[in-house]
């Protein structure tokens, strides 16, 4: 008998008829004999539902009880899972985050965990049930309701799974599987069948939308194997994701695109180590996450400093950046808006020549510029204008695969 971990998303989730579907996979590896923990998203556009109601009260809402509002989603979730499958004769019973407990940071709306308490969940399987887990949420120390910001279930999940050292988390959503770009985006993609974690967590943290990074990271630490797979595919074996060396030949794995992006540049700063460790230690106390960083260096007095961040952060940064202006040094700070990074992943790019001039080839083709490049031992992003980004996946796409 073995530990299988199953998350169904929210548009898996989201009528009666889908949680039937829902219903006869987790039955169908419950008739195997292995225990089965199951987590849920709320369904469908709940949890939007529920921020557009809150917004309707006020645009700054209470942190505490913005946590308290959303997680109840979930809630409502679970128990309609768990009350179809007990009608249909299975054992099944529903734990919020906080019922499990899965014990967090105080972090409203983007709570870290630290650890979970799996007793609750080891007892049930042995009196025969169907555990049914709220995703996206848990609880502190203090006995403070936490969420854990986007992807929260897929952290949930495989977090669980790790708890429970389970022998794989299945990952169902409305695709199958892992595509080398947006099938949305570009024609012809092709389904990945094994790809690394390395690999996983480059394409989620650049904009694809399949896995959250933060899942990735839990699946790879404790060397959990994640399964995706599509809900509506009786036996879809979907993309497998682990520690594998089996894709050293493919030249890139895949290609992802993270829209509403501003490229930040600060003039004129002194050519010292601590006026750039002083920006990003700013922008961290506010929480603000910093990507794709380029410093010019030389001889000269002064050096120019670009990076990224989402656009939805740039009032904040700019306020921020221009009250500690003086301190900093700084002479001006630019911003440029409506930008996209496009990026290229695959293990062991530096072993192989050509790739990026490939790239760049699909590029120059089709007549895009770009505004920045960074690269790194399995990447290669480049910084383009947003209305032409979907056009860059799709030339860059048709020069590799």
């Amino acid at each position: 008998m073995g530990i299988i971990v199953q998350k169904f998303g929210g548009s898996s989730v989201a009528t009666t008829e889908k949680l039937k579907i829902v219903c006869n996979h987790i039955t169908k590896e419950f008739k195997k004999g292995n225990n089965v923990a199951v987590i849920v998203s709320a369904q469908g556009k709940t949890t939007d539902k529920l921020i557009s109601e809150e917004k309707e009260i006020t645009s700054s809402p209470n942190s505490r009880e913005h946590d308290v509002l959303v997680s109840t989603g979930e809630q409502i979730t679970i128990s309609k899972l768990a009350i179809m499958l007990n009608d249909l004769g299975y054992k099944a019973i529903s734990l919020t985050g906080w019922q499990v407990p899965i014990i967090t940071d105080s972090n409203f709306g983007n709570a870290k965990i630290k650890s979970i308490k799996n007793e609750t969940i080891l007892n049930l399987f042995k009196e025969g049930y169907i555990v049914i887990i709220a995703g996206f949420q848990g609880i502190t120390e203090n006995g403070e309701i936490t969420t854990f910001g986007r992807g929260g279930s897929d952290t949930t999940a495989v977090a669980i799974a790790a708890s429970l050292k389970a022998d794989k988390c299945d990952i169902y959503t409305d695709v199958d599987g892992v595509f080398t770009t947006d099938p949305r985006i570009a024609e012809n993609v092709k389904k990945i069948d094994l790809i690394s974690y390395d690999e996983m967590l480059e394409l989620s943290s650049l904009g694809a939308k399949v896995l959250h990074n933060r899942c990735v990271e839990i699946g790879k630490k404790f060397d959990i194997p994640i399964v995706v797979k599509e809900t509506g595919k009786e036996n879809s074996t979907g993309t497998i994701v682990k520690n594998s060396k089996s894709l050293e030949n493919m030249e890139i794995s895949g290609i992802a695109k993270d829209d509403n992006i501003t490229r930040i540049t600060v003039m004129g700063l002194e050519n010292k180590i601590g006026k750039t460790y002083n920006i990003f230690k700013l922008l961290s106390e506010h929480k603000i996450n910093v990507d794709t960083i380029v410093q010019s260096f030389g001889e000269s007095i002064n050096k120019n400093l670009s990076f990224t961040i989402k656009t939805a952060d740039l009032t904040e940064t700019l306020r921020i950046l221009e009250e500690n202006k003086d301190s900093l040094t700084a002479k001006e700070i630019l911003h440029f808006d409506n930008l996209s990074k496009v990026s290229i992943v695959g293990i062991g790019m530096t072993n192989r020549t050509g790739i990026a001039s490939k790239m760049f080839e699909a590029l120059y083709e089709s007549n895009i510029n770009m505004h920045l490049i960074s690269t790194s031992e399995i990447k290669i992003t480049v910084l383009v204008n947003q209305d032409e980004a979907d056009k860059a996946v799709k030339a860059i796409h048709n020069k590799f695969f």
